[in-house]
């Protein structure tokens, strides 16, 4: 058994979710007990800054430099936090803030992928005085991949099912899934049937809608109790779903590059030809998020899972879960912690698994969900 800190912060930059786990792991079983979680807020001038970086804004080598400093530290002071009331951990997995994603492009053939995870993970390994593993998609984009989703293999350990079908739904800033069908053992020809990708905007779109309409009042819709109030517009999530991504084959990523401010703006414009409120308009933008995942299933699924289990920030939001039950029809939408497994901290779970994984040497990429050359290993360590 070995003690493993898993650190990550998403796209929603809500703040840095830190576990700590005991885990035993090898090729064929994966056992994780969640000792401690929990999400640690960043200084509010630091997020704000952050933000501004994901959102495209520019800045100069030193200022990157410092930012990435500054978040690794916040980062370090979390895993020493988390693992305060308990002997030592023996490695940290840091997935870091990602503050750009640019998916591979197969019409420029030498055009990998780039992914930016700021946090360095030297700097967290000398103040914590653990090693720690981090920067953990560059090895999948350098084998051709998106680097994203990278906890499919993880979730197929820990949340596959002996009778159903199941999607595990990641609703964090951006959606992604992973399909895991019904197995009775982990064959290769079982995990060459998983699948998983991008499905596209979840919280960080509606964040910014929140923000935006509330004139900052409000920072997101807490259990969608707003977008509830709201009807959708139905012609214009239609319209929104025609968009190039929501029809693009997977493997496939996206982020806040696509489905940010800009995109906001957007909507928004489109909407100002219809006679909508404030409410109406977010529950128009939290039905392309759930539409666009019930799209996703029916279109690049080899067919509908018997359950979906939601993790993420955004399996709180109650009227995003209806809204996905009515779309879904018979299929059963639960949460991962009716399955067994924490829903807030999942992502960080996977990442002290997958630190762990590359510790040992197993590679952690499934390369049909990424599209990558091959399985490799993932994250650099650092001592």
């Amino acid at each position: 058994m070995t003690r493993v800190i898993g650190l990550i912060s998403g796209t929603s930059v809500d703040g840095i979710d830190a576990v700590l786990t005991d885990l035993t792991a090898t090729d064929s079983e994966l056992r994780v007990e969640l000792l401690a979680g929990e999400t640690i807020l960043y200084p509010e001038e630091l997020r704000s800054q952050i933000l501004a970086v994901a959102g495209g804004a520019s800045l100069s080598m030193a200022e990157l430099a410092e930012l990435d400093e500054a978040i690794a530290v916040e980062f370090a002071k979390a895993a020493l936090t988390i693992n305060i009331s308990y002997d030592k951990a023996e490695l940290i997995g840091s997935h870091g803030q990602t503050v750009y994603h640019r998916p591979p492009e197969k019409a420029k053939k030498l055009r990998l992928g780039y992914s930016i995870q700021l946090g360095r993970g030297a700097t967290i390994a000398q103040m914590s005085g653990i090693p720690t593993v981090s920067n953990f998609r560059a090895a999948d984009l350098a084998a051709g991949g998106h680097g994203a989703p990278l906890v499919s293999k993880v979730d197929a350990y820990l949340l596959s099912d002996k009778k159903s079908d199941r999607c595990i739904q990641n609703l964090g800033g951006i959606g992604n899934l992973t399909y895991l069908p019904a197995r009775d053992n982990f064959s290769l020809e079982w995990c060459d049937r998983i699948v998983g990708w991008d499905t596209g905007p979840a919280n960080s779109l509606l964040d910014l809608a929140v923000i935006k309409l509330s004139g900052g009042g409000q920072t997101y819709d807490k259990n969608g109790q707003w977008a509830a109030s709201g009807s959708p517009c139905q012609e214009l999530v239609e319209k929104w779903l025609q968009q190039d991504f929501f029809q693009q084959q997977p493997p496939k990523s996206t982020g806040r590059e696509l489905f940010g401010k800009e995109y906001l703006e957007n909507c928004l414009a489109d909407a100002q030809s219809y006679d909508l409120s404030d409410a109406d308009i977010l529950a128009t933008l939290t039905e392309l998020t759930a539409a666009s995942i019930a799209d996703s299933y029916r279109n690049f699924l080899p067919k509908l899972p018997e359950q979906v289990l939601l993790c993420g920030g955004g399996s709180h939001n109650l009227y995003l879960k209806e809204r996905l039950e009515k779309l879904l029809g018979k299929v059963e939408v639960l949460t991962t912690a009716e399955a067994g497994l924490n829903a807030d901290f999942k992502e960080a779970i996977a990442f002290a698994v997958l630190a762990y994984w590359r510790s040992v040497g197993i590679p952690g990429n499934l390369p049909q969900v990424t599209g990558a050359k091959a399985a490799v290993l993932l994250g650099e360590m650092f001592d």
